[in-house]
């Protein structure tokens, strides 16, 4: 899932090119650190990293296609090009110096020694040169304006520290945040409005900040994979730390505002991205407000799973569940929302409940142990989003937790059953290994 498909690197220099996808602006910048600290020039770190998130976010945004980048550290400073597949040359927005967005030649007004644009066929190349260690007096000013109340170390970031932290989840939450922002995007953009094009740019930097500190689950995400090895402790990490540059803590709250609004076009069908369950919306409600309420001074508060209790389950048009609770063997149907809509008789007995009814309404990981819960969500999640569907149709052993809290090893095999009007349903079959 890497964002780069060519590196090369000589002496104190570097050429990449990067994908046009959020990752890449955090690639960006671990590259621009990296030339910089190799080449004991760690006065120009922030400036220059600061200003490649930026400029590499308009790329990703106005150009959408394949950006080069390259820098090189010399006597004289460092010099930095982002190019990409567009004609249009930045041009400045007339926004005030204390707002959150169009900040991108400002910055580079503010701290370069000197930038430019040059066309090249195909497109442009955006440049800049950093020289001389006054800049960090400029970087502290500027952000000021932004981050006024945040608590930050001296340089210019905030500690931020997430406790308890859902690896992979935060990797099924980050794909499919990245393609509700994609789409929220093209269905509120307007050609007088630069408001989503600024909110999108917000939220992918507060994304960037994540993906460059936050590490992978050691866990294959291929789409036949089973992630049978997705089990607790290995998938949780008890403490991440992430340093939030002050810039970008406002734009956690952006991140926050734009998935809940991308949300609530997604439930009125119009954008594609599903919605997604309600423990990965209450992850984000978490990740977001972490950042936000600690750059404010705030104790870290650790990630845990919310128990929301049981709701009806809203109607499904055309499904008839006398075919489930009237079976003969056991069988559970759930809502894409994970929510269990039926059981039969024989289900109920095995899982230990007196009556299926005492299950509906219940979410399904209800009855899956808790090692595994944050790979049911995060499995439901891609196969909603991208179709990963390893236990659609494949029958597979597994524990279930019964209502006791004990647990009963089953055969279980998933099937998204369609009951018109493009609704469909997940029914499982459960069967006592051993039988």
């Amino acid at each position: 899932m890497g964002t780069s498909s060519r590196v090369t690197q000589h002496g104190h220099a570097f050429e990449e090119t990067l994908r046009p996808q959020p990752s890449g602006v955090a690639e960006a910048r671990r590259h621009v650190r990296a030339l910089l600290e190799a080449a004991g020039r760690a006065d120009l770190v922030e400036p220059a990293v600061l200003l490649v998130s930026e400029i590499v976010t308009n790329a990703l945004l106005h150009a959408g296609t394949d950006i080069e980048l390259r820098g090189r550290v010399d006597a004289a400073g460092v010099r930095v090009e982002v190019s990409d597949g567009s004609p249009h040359l930045p041009s400045r927005r007339s926004y005030a110096t204390t707002s959150g967005t169009g900040r991108g030649l400002l910055l580079l007004e503010s701290l370069v020694d000197d930038w430019g644009v040059t066309r090249r066929p195909g497109g442009k190349t955006v440049w800049f040169t950093l020289s001389a260690d006054d800049q960090h007096a400029a970087l502290a000013d500027l952000a000021s304006s932004h981050g006024r109340h945040a608590r930050r170390t001296a340089s210019g970031e905030v500690p931020v520290a997430l406790h308890n932290m859902p690896l992979l989840l935060h990797a099924a939450w980050q794909e499919h945040t990245e393609a509700l922002l994609r789409e929220y995007l093209l269905a509120s953009m307007d050609s007088d409005d630069a408001g989503p094009i600024q909110m999108h740019a917000e939220a992918t930097d507060a994304i960037a900040v994540l993906e460059e500190h936050v590490p992978r689950a050691a866990v294959d995400l291929a789409p036949d994979h089973l992630m049978g090895d997705a089990t607790e402790p290995a998938v949780t990490a008890p403490v991440v730390e992430v340093p939030v540059p002050v810039d970008s803590v406002a734009h956690f709250a952006t991140l926050d505002r734009a998935i809940q609004a991308a949300l609530d076009l997604s439930a009125e069908g119009l954008v594609l991205t599903p919605p997604t369950q309600p423990e990965v919306q209450a992850f984000r409600r978490w990740l977001c407000r972490q950042v936000l309420r600690q750059a404010a001074g705030a104790r870290p508060e650790p990630w845990a799973v919310p128990s929301d209790g049981r709701e009806p389950p809203p109607r499904v048009a055309g499904l008839e569940l006398t075919t489930v609770t009237r079976a003969d063997h056991a069988v559970i149907a759930a809502n894409h929302g994970s929510q269990i809509l039926a059981v039969s008789p024989e289900a109920a007995r095995l899982l230990g409940y007196d009556d299926g009814t005492d299950l509906v309404g219940e979410r399904i990981v209800t009855i899956v142990p808790e090692r595994y819960r944050q790979a049911h969500v995060a499995g439901l999640t891609l196969y909603l989003l991208v179709g990963r569907r390893p236990l659609i149709g494949t029958t597979v052993v597994v524990p279930a937790l019964r209502r006791d809290g004990s647990e009963v090893e089953v055969e279980l095999t998933v099937r998204d059953q369609g009951v018109g009007d493009g609704e469909s349903i997940l029914l499982a079959e459960l069967r006592p290994t051993g039988r």
